[in-house]
């Protein structure tokens, strides 16, 4: 072999060698730009815009302002109600889904004849559009021509139609009613296929020690999947947090801001004042609450050691 091959054959081992090492990162480079262009510029831009003075109509006044739109949110009379309407908004439709898709998935998760098509069929809302199930919704709790009341008329359970949507205080609750039906075939589809995942002779060994259906679903079934339910749970309150859109259509935060969440109350300040420091400080405030919930439900819940049975 010459000398001058050696030191190029070399050369070209250190180059294959350097390229495979970095091969990882240059497949993952398109996927940390899209994420850097559409998640991470949006949240710094959202933190800048918080501490400015940034209304539409008002370009000659555009600048920083420090601490001035968050003093503002603190002084918003609205802010408690608002406040207090987002965790009832989690709370009771989180609370809801949980609990009638857990039943949903043991249902289906038995053997019977229609299964399939039963299943088409509970799982159909999920892939409704949230601005359809709002309109539908709308209609049903509307106090002239809606199907609830109608049916109220008729029980004799009232004596005049209720106008469910306008109601200050209540009428949060229609849309919470609204956004459970959307969201239960979630929670079926996701507990169903943990479900489905639970080896059958650990409960043939249940059957034997004679154990209960009680007994293994909480001793079994439940510790078996607790994983997806944790991370289900997590996912899903997260959502809901940030969701607006049936709150947008079915009662456009009314009356008098008392059905508002958050986002919805985001939406009401760039549409009808523009102001949009005070709407990203609000947005900044959703994002300090979603990640100090999160750090303290997975360490709540222990995730690291779900499945562990």
């Amino acid at each position: 072999m010459s000398s001058t091959s050696y030191p190029r054959k070399l050369s070209s081992v250190r180059t294959k060698r350097l390229l495979r090492r970095w091969e990882p990162y240059f497949l993952l480079l398109p996927a940390l730009l899209i994420v850097l262009s559409f998640f991470a510029y949006p949240v710094i831009k959202a933190f800048q815009l918080s501490f400015m003075h940034y209304v539409l109509f008002e370009p000659s006044k555009i600048g920083y302002s420090g601490f001035d739109n968050f003093k503002a949110l603190l002084m918003d009379s609205n802010m408690p109600r608002i406040l207090f309407n987002s965790v009832i908004w989690v709370v009771a439709t989180v609370g809801l889904q949980f609990v009638l898709g857990f039943m949903l998935a043991l249902a289906l998760n038995r053997h019977f004849r229609g299964k399939h098509l039963y299943q088409a069929i509970v799982f159909l809302p999920w892939a409704v559009s949230a601005f359809l199930i709002g309109m539908i919704f709308k209609w049903m709790f509307n106090q002239q021509n809606g199907l609830i009341n109608h049916l109220l008329l008729e029980l004799g359970l009232i004596d005049k139609a209720i106008a469910f949507l306008a109601i200050p205080g209540t009428s949060i609750i229609p849309v919470i009613i609204a956004m459970a039906w959307y969201g239960v075939p979630f929670f079926g589809i996701m507990i169903l296929a943990a479900l489905q995942s639970v080896p059958h002779e650990i409960y043939e060994a249940a059957d034997i020690d004679g154990a209960g259906r009680v007994k293994r679903l909480f001793s079994i079934t439940i510790p078996y999947i607790k994983p997806t339910l944790v991370l289900t749970v997590l996912l899903r309150v997260i959502w809901v947090f940030n969701s607006a859109d049936l709150i947008y259509i079915m009662t456009n935060g009314g009356p008098a801001n008392s059905s508002h969440n958050l986002p919805s109350y985001i939406f009401n300040k760039i549409g009808y004042s523009t102001d949009f420091g005070q709407a990203s400080a609000l947005g900044v405030l959703m994002l300090i609450i979603l990640t100090v919930y999160t750090i303290f439900f997975l360490r709540v819940t222990k995730y690291n050691e779900a499945g562990d049975i």
